[in-house]
């Protein structure tokens, strides 16, 4: 899976001073485990891209829950590696 969370310059500033934002990423690294994380500007907002796995759709919530309560847009989206595709195509 790919998670996005963006989230607005001025909100952005007040949860990365109060910590939370830090917190968040924290405790969704240690969970989650992701292979890859970015931090980023993608449409004038502070954005975050995590891809990891997740074991069960039933995880939506724990996933995108915490991010949403930062005030955070949040996309989550199934993603391929260059191999999965290849094997998908050759089936």
């Amino acid at each position: 899976m790919i998670l996005q969370a963006k989230v607005d310059a001025a909100t952005g500033t007040e949860i990365l001073k109060s910590g939370r934002l830090q917190k968040t990423i924290q405790a969704f690294s240690e969970t989650f485990k992701p292979e890859a994380t970015y931090f980023l500007l993608s449409e004038r907002m502070r954005s975050s891209l995590f891809v990891f796995d997740l074991p069960s759709l039933a995880q939506m919530a724990e996933v995108t829950e915490p991010f949403f309560q930062l005030g955070c847009e949040v996309t989550i989206a199934p993603c391929m590696t260059l191999q999965d595709l290849q094997a998908g195509l050759a089936a």
